[in-house]
């Protein structure tokens, strides 16, 4: 009786667990892998259609399981820094187990694998995107004149820019697209606003972080880059403006700018039909006084 409770209990616990599944998710990342003999799958698809099995073997438990990204390169590393055989089984959960902690996750809930894919890369890309714009900022170091943090200082101004967009804007339904252009690449970021039923703005968090980041890093860099918004309330256009990033601030894009923009195939040049039920506009005056510093341009230094 005592060796069955012991069973039980055993059972119970590991349903509680939550583990974590390193995903390779494409085949180039599941060629890199196959080099090692440990590694036992031929195939891609059929390596996804096991994991998926057992994804939702562990749900059917109540096991809760997050999946990662996994990817080859950054395997290889931390198996060298961390003096491991990378062709062993456990060097590979112990690579998990460090993407629990610090790499670009998502839970998994019974969705099929198909769906889960695109939020696990959109995850890894937003991710990979705030990073390399905090490191970029953080890089900038102090104002030669006054001594002051310039990334901290960008940040800070890009909050107060984020702030007065959204204030100016109509109620409903918007939608930013942050661009910086590179190097080392085009940086972009994303944020959904909505309104609650008592009328306030509702964010999601991390997107507000990866936005404010990105804008941050704009106002300081030589860069191109530009922040466009659309706004949706049913029964009336879609209103679309935007702005230019400039050295502490925005300059508003015409409309004619903006309709250019949406109008032009980025990657042909052509010109493309507009959208029916679109205006496009200026944006309106965001009421900003410029930057509350002691007129230092820091991006000069």
């Amino acid at each position: 009786m005592a060796h069955t409770d012991r069973r039980t209990m055993r059972r119970v616990l590991r349903r509680e667990i939550a583990g974590t599944i390193g995903l390779l998710t494409d085949e180039h990342d599941f060629r890199a892998m196959r080099r090692y003999r440990s590694f036992t799958f031929d195939d891609h698809t059929t390596y996804l259609r096991e994991v998926e099995s057992l994804l939702r073997t562990r749900a059917t438990q109540g096991t809760i399981t997050t999946v990662a990204l996994f990817d080859p390169a950054d395997y290889a590393e931390f198996c060298q820094e961390t003096g491991l055989d990378p062709d062993r089984p456990a060097s590979r959960a112990r690579f998990t187990a460090e993407l629990a902690a610090t790499g670009a996750s998502v839970p998994y809930d019974g969705q099929p694998l198909t769906d889960l894919l695109p939020r696990l890369i959109d995850t890894a890309l937003r991710q990979a995107t705030r990073e390399c714009a905090s490191t970029l900022l953080a890089r900038l170091g102090t104002c030669a004149t006054c001594g002051e943090d310039i990334g901290h200082a960008a940040f800070v101004r890009a909050s107060e820019l984020l702030l007065r967009i959204l204030a100016t804007s109509r109620s409903g339904d918007r939608h930013l697209v942050c661009s910086v252009a590179g190097p080392p690449e085009t940086l972009l970021a994303v944020l959904r606003a909505d309104d609650d039923t008592d009328g306030a703005t509702r964010l999601d968090e991390t997107e507000a972080l990866e936005f404010t980041t990105v804008l941050a890093l704009g106002l300081t860099s030589h860069h191109p880059g530009g922040i466009v918004m659309r706004t949706s309330v049913p029964g009336t256009p879609d209103h679309i403006y935007g702005w230019r990033l400039r050295a502490d601030g925005l300059e508003p894009l015409t409309a004619g700018e903006v309709f250019d923009a949406y109008c032009t195939d980025t990657e042909t040049g052509d010109l493309i039909g507009p959208e029916s039920g679109v205006d496009y506009r200026e944006p309106p005056d965001l009421g900003d006084p410029g930057p509350a510093t002691s007129g230092h341009h820091h991006q000069d230094h």
